[in-house]
């Protein structure tokens, strides 16, 4: 018997958007059983080979950044009901570790990034798209918050890179890719009407 084909959803927005607090809602509310669930943040090249200096330089917030390619070839895996392993990044040391989780296939494919529909061939693959809409200050704020807490950043850190690179990149990619979505969702994983209507469609769509 053929199986159907998954569900395959993008939820973007800029960083500290509330992106995951969305991805999660989804996750719980829809049923973890039923949902494959990437990160585009898990496919940051690995840049362990470069000296310091030249990974201070980096541009993380541009797309280059990212080993788009692999992602999408793990999205075609999961579709063709084949398992993928997933890399595991360390911020920390801005370099892939030596180990991966493996992502089962699921009904539903969530994939979740600042960049994912920048890309005409991971755009492509989404059946619904997302956007998480919040102002600029709450995600500066945010993205402070996360960074000090689970990334070692000290706060000048963070500063230099958002006027940097964060800010730059948002107006140049992040934006624009606004245009792209099916729903846009004002204030993220806090709209609960929104998320209500999303998760009412999804199981629509799986039915």
């Amino acid at each position: 018997m053929k199986h159907p084909d998954p569900l395959v959803i993008g939820i973007a927005g800029g960083s500290g958007s509330g992106k995951t607090t969305v991805a999660q809602e989804i996750l719980n509310r829809v049923g973890p059983d039923r949902i494959a669930f990437l990160q585009h943040d898990s496919y940051y090249k690995d840049l362990s080979g470069l000296p310091p200096t030249q990974r201070a330089e980096i541009n993380f917030d541009h797309p280059n950044s990212l080993e788009t390619e692999l992602l999408i070839e793990h999205i075609g895996s999961l579709r063709d009901g084949k398992p993928v392993e997933v890399p595991i990044y360390d911020f920390s040391t801005d370099s892939r570790t030596s180990q991966t989780f493996t992502v089962a296939p699921r009904p539903v494919i969530l994939v979740e990034g600042i960049l994912i529909f920048t890309e005409a061939a991971l755009r492509e693959l989404f059946d619904v798209k997302i956007f998480v809409d919040t102002d600029a200050d709450l995600r500066f704020i945010r993205r402070l918050q996360r960074d000090l807490a689970e990334r070692g950043r000290t706060t000048e850190a963070v500063i230099k890179q958002y006027k940097a690179t964060v800010r730059p990149m948002h107006l140049e990619f992040v934006e624009p890719s606004k245009r792209y979505a099916d729903v846009i969702i004002p204030e993220g994983g806090f709209n609960s009407a929104a998320l209500d209507m999303v998760v009412a469609r999804i199981d629509v769509l799986l039915k």
